[in-house]
């Protein structure tokens, strides 16, 4: 399977591609990532997304090779932090990555918004309301911990934001914390639409990609140039 200049292969847990345009003797970039439809995500067999399309731009430009293996986010997260990978995206930035890895600029950034049933009068930004209602968002992520760390009563452990969605639809939880365009999308492929949720916007929140500090010290010249491409890719990648 070839999308654009890279081949596909099939890993151990992960689904790959392999930058080909690239001069062969320099080491391979090997960069992880989850299904996260619009911005990574699996079409007919191959990768695409406007994240990994503009993250494949800048490491072309750079003539970088590169390897991208579509995974579980914990496993993204942890192989970069054990050396399996060189990093992964796309993510927020926070202290727990900030041990181990370097944010790039921002590959995409979007709004964040609470979602609660149409007729909910619950209020995420009163304390009370933090305490007595139920609260989730995608297990393993930056909104999962700041509903932790700042006192929210989070239930369910949902793996994607389609099973977010599925549990606010059930009535599993009170409220869902998700980036609009996300939401949208699984709404959409469900056939609901905005009109049925009550949504408080949140934030907007930058998304970049993020390499190991290992890599990073290894190749100084390399995140500034990456930054740099991912500029102006941004403006070539909508």
């Amino acid at each position: 399977m070839r999308i654009r200049r890279c081949l596909g292969y099939i890993a151990a847990f992960a689904i790959g591609w392999t930058g080909t345009a690239q001069a062969q003797s320099a080491p391979v970039l090997r960069l992880a990532t989850q299904s996260l439809p619009p911005y990574q995500m699996l079409d007919g067999g191959d990768m695409t997304g406007v994240a990994v399309e503009r993250v494949k731009c800048a490491l072309d430009k750079m003539n970088i090779p590169y390897e991208f293996h579509m995974t579980s986010w914990s496993r993204a997260q942890l192989g970069t932090e054990t050396g399996r990978f060189d990093g992964f995206f796309v993510g927020s930035s926070n202290k727990n990555r900030a041990r181990y890895a370097v944010p790039s600029s921002p590959v995409v950034s979007e709004d964040l918004a609470w979602y609660l049933p149409l007729n909910s009068d619950i209020d995420p930004n009163e304390p009370a309301d933090a305490l007595s209602a139920r609260y989730s968002a995608k297990f393993a992520t930056s909104k999962w911990r700041y509903l932790h760390r700042n006192g929210y009563n989070v239930v369910m452990r949902p793996r994607d934001a389609a099973s977010l969605l599925n549990m606010l639809v059930t009535g599993d939880i009170d409220a869902a914390l998700e980036y609009e365009l996300i939401f949208a999308h699984f709404m959409e492929e469900r056939g609901l639409t905005e009109a049925q949720f009550r949504k408080i916007p949140f934030r907007r929140q930058d998304m970049r990609v993020h390499f190991s500090k290992t890599y990073v010290n290894a190749n100084p010249l390399f995140l500034g140039r990456f930054d740099d491409m991912m500029k102006l890719c941004r403006t070539l990648v909508k």
